[in-house]
């Protein structure tokens, strides 16, 4: 995508008082320390002229040459700046956007001039994955307000990439799929790109008149460096990337015209489990399991800015396999992104600095709708699902776990933002859930400041309310809770006869300057407080943090960007104790071939187990440990075959099963190889090995190995094996543990794509495990799917 990045106390008004006023005192320095720089790139920006797009009352058959006689009446854009590594330099190829539209429709084509076309890196790739190609593309602000763009970028084989980018949040999501058409030609000395982008697939203010858009032209030219090629300049000394994008007018005659598609769907499946051996019992029989569904997804445009979805009976089918997790030495749930499309459509409409709306808790619905538009400075979104079972996250200061009532539940979110102008934005949120004996709602309300084009204020308050089943701590203690020994935090934490309430907030002042920043946060979280519809894993913690660094650029040698910084932070509970105190500093480098390398030194003061799992004290109740660690993470892509990256990290690590100070070695490296144009392969790695009073602990070791191959830009199979094995040495340990565990997930998918919302998959998957009980793999699932969804466009 477009942003670079790698790849890897009380609530009191007091205390908010003072994170407000830390953030407007950093802010009165930094804006004395400005008084006197060097005068802005914006002033080249704010005084440009506006881009007049013609409206030519022509459609063309794209083919991805520019020799319709239409294109010479276009508006005609040069790309002249390299703005990424290198700062506003001349790029070492020519590229020219043209653009025009026909009230239907936005048509845009590049000329991407290259000496060596041999050395384009352009792979057959499924739909979104071809950001590190050669790429060009068109960024649009349809409000012109530097909130939102969305993005259309193709690679010299027409593969397709999109994405929308929110300046609000700092994010960027190619989960968004809109159905748009681009054709590409390679010829001896260039690229060529024909888009025609609809009206349709945006949200805009349907007005009478020229309507004042943003927009953006880019290439990503990927050599010895990844060149971003731009028509536009960019100041570093300005943290807002959208708010530089150019002005663009026209557009007078715009329609969105029904947008309206209507997508059934049809799953087929034949699915087996059984339960492993257990103690002394042999393996369960097979359960087997048939599944036929039928379905259809609505998609209204309302207007050319709201959007009204609709899901019956909805396939909320998983397709494509996780990414592998270990869960040991870790008392945190493990969170999996999102994959369903229903939830991911405008999933940014309900964005804000807290995860308050994980879509992953509603796991089987029946039905589901979303509307989300905006109007004029109104920016709304609404979402209501069921679920046949109630999931939820149950967090703690300490550790966190999932929590699940067999009862069917009602699940809402509904987010409002009010833009007061291009720098002051006011929001409100509330979330809900409500089953059988138990509901949690939330409620807030969030502003972001852009104070100056270097400095930002973004600040959130929630309040919560919850009421669990009564019986619910018992899931997650030993023994019925017969004594204290079986309890631990999450019981305490679930053990609530009545309905509690509680809240949070959280205050983060950040100024941002060429070549050096300030970040201040205040994030404090009362016991009380939850979220049950997102994926909030910590109360009962409040934490202030201050951090900062230099950055250093060049344009000529052999790296490009040097930063240091780092940060100190603090966290204590709600009755004052301390929790963890910590330092951090990290050197960062950009380098030639498209290399990044960072080098990272922590030391914290924290907490291991308590040793009375019945209270929450922490004072006389914990050890506190000291731990050093040194990691170093990089990554590099040589060539267009070839991509690595490594984390390492060496040095302290509490044991957090037997309350002891270890030493660990954690490794996770990956490579990916592009062998030709259509095959990716790409294997990635972990290795996590603690050592406690000189002998090991444990070892564990996880492989995912991913093979695909693009037999075009619509169709492609996937293979995925993800292998576990973890080692223990029972002698060091305190309680009777598993000498070793194993499991090895695999599948296989074929996909036959017509456009985003027409799809065909065909796939079979199973899993395996190994335990003591089980030393060899014993196969527990195994299913064979097929699913097929064909969208009617109006």
């Amino acid at each position: 995508m477009d942003r670079h990045t790698s790849k890897h106390t009380t609530f009191s008004l007091k205390a908010l008082a003072h994170s407000i006023f830390s953030a407007l005192f950093l802010l009165s320095l930094v804006t004395t320390l400005d008084a006197d720089a060097e005068e802005s790139i914006n002033t080249i920006i704010a005084n440009d002229d506006s881009l007049q797009v013609p409206y030519l009352k022509y459609d063309i058959l794209l083919d991805g040459q520019i020799d319709e006689a239409v294109w010479q009446q276009a508006a005609i854009v040069p790309l002249n700046f390299i703005t990424r590594p290198f700062e506003n330099t001349t790029p070492p190829v020519a590229t020219t956007a043209r653009i025009f539209e026909n009230g239907q429709a936005i048509f845009v084509a590049f000329t991407a001039h290259d000496d060596d076309v041999s050395q384009l890196r352009a792979m057959f790739r499924d739909r979104d994955n071809v950001w590190d190609n050669d790429l060009v593309g068109i960024k649009i602000d349809t409000f012109g307000d530097s909130r939102l763009s969305y993005q259309f970028f193709v690679n010299p084989h027409g593969i397709q990439s999109d994405a929308i980018e929110n300046q609000m949040t700092l994010s960027e999501s190619d989960s968004w799929n809109a159905i748009w058409d681009a054709k590409t030609h390679i010829s001896d000395d260039s690229y060529t790109v024909e888009m025609r982008l609809p009206f349709r697939i945006m949200n805009f203010i349907d007005s009478d008149g020229p309507k004042n858009w943003r927009v953006e032209f880019v290439r990503f030219y990927p050599r010895e460096n990844n060149l971003r090629i731009s028509n536009r300049p960019v100041d570093r000394n300005n943290a807002c990337g959208l708010c530089q994008m150019g002005k663009m007018e026209g557009f007078s005659s715009a329609v969105q015209g029904k947008n309206l598609s209507i997508t059934p769907y049809a799953v087929a499946g034949v699915a087996r489990n059984r339960l492993p051996i257990s103690g002394n019992n042999t393996a369960d029989d097979w359960q087997y399991q048939n599944n036929q569904e039928v379905g259809v997804d609505i998609n209204w445009g309302i207007s050319s800015d709201m959007l009204l979805q609709a899901t019956i009976n909805p396939d909320f089918s998983q397709v494509e396999a996780d990414a592998g997790q270990l869960g040991i030495n870790n008392p945190f749930a493990l969170f999996f992104p999102e994959q369903r499309p229903f939830f991911l459509e405008n999933a940014d409409f309900f964005s804000t600095q807290y995860d308050l709306v994980y879509t992953r808790n509603i796991g089987a619905p029946d039905l589901g709708t979303k509307l989300t538009g905006r109007i004029n400075n109104h920016t709304f979104g609404i979402l209501a699902a069921n679920d046949e079972n109630t999931t939820f996250l149950v967090p703690g200061n300490l550790s966190s776990s999932v929590a699940n009532i067999a009862s069917e539940s009602t699940n809402i979110a509904a987010r409002y933002r009010y833009d007061v102008s291009d720098e002051l934005s006011i929001g409100a949120i509330i979330t809900g859930r409500r089953a059988d004996d138990y509901h949690n709602v939330v409620t807030g309300i969030d502003t972001r400041y852009q104070i100056t084009p270097s400095d930002t204020l973004r600040a959130q308050v929630l309040r919560s309310d919850t009421q669990y089943p009564h019986s619910l701590y018992q899931d997650f203690c030993a023994n019925e809770c017969e004594s204290d020994s079986d309890v631990d935090e999450i019981t305490l934490r679930t053990r609530n006869s009545e309905a509690f309430s509680g809240s949070t907030y959280t205050v983060d002042y950040r100024h941002e300057e060429r070549n050096w920043y300030v970040v201040t946060n205040r994030t404090s979280t009362q016991a009380d407080f939850r979220a049950d519809l997102g994926f909030e894993s910590n109360v009962d913690r409040h934490k202030d943090l201050l951090g900062g660094g230099y950055i250093w650029w060049q344009d000529d040698a052999w790296w490009n960007r040097l930063e240091f910084g780092g940060d100190w932070d603090i966290t204590h509970n709600d009755n004052g104790e301390l929790i963890e105190r910590e330092l951090q500093a990290q050197i960062e480098l950009n380098a030639a071939y498209q290399s990044y390398f960072n080098l990272q030194w922590v030391k914290r003061d924290t907490v291991g187990l308590r040793h009375d799992g019945s209270s929450l004290t922490i004072d006389g109740n914990s050890t506190r440990f000291t731990e050093e660690q040194y990691s170093f993470y990089f990554e590099m892509q040589p060539n267009s075959t070839l991509y690595f990256e490594n984390y390492a990290r060496i040095g302290d690590r509490i044991d957090l099963r037997n309350n002891r100070l270890g030493d660990q070695i954690l490794l996770e490296p990956a490579i990916t190889l592009n062998l030709g144009q259509h095959l990716e392969a790409s294997l990635s790695h972990e290795y996590n090995r603690i050592d406690v009073n000189d002998e090991m602990l444990f070892t564990a070791n996880l492989s995912d190995l991913r093979l695909s191959y693009q037999f075009s830009a619509n169709q492609f199979i996937r293979v995925a094996l993800v292998y576990a094995d973890i080692k223990r040495n029972t002698s060091n340990y305190l309680m009777d543990v598993d000498a070793r565990e194993r499991s090895l997930g695999t599948q296989i998918v074929y996909s036959y794509m017509i456009n985003p919302l027409s799809r065909l998959f065909i796939g079979y998957g199973d899993s395996a495990f190994a335990d003591d009980d089980n030393p060899g793999l014993l196969r527990t699932e195994q299913a064979v799917f097929m699913k097929f969804s064909y969208a009617w466009l109006y």
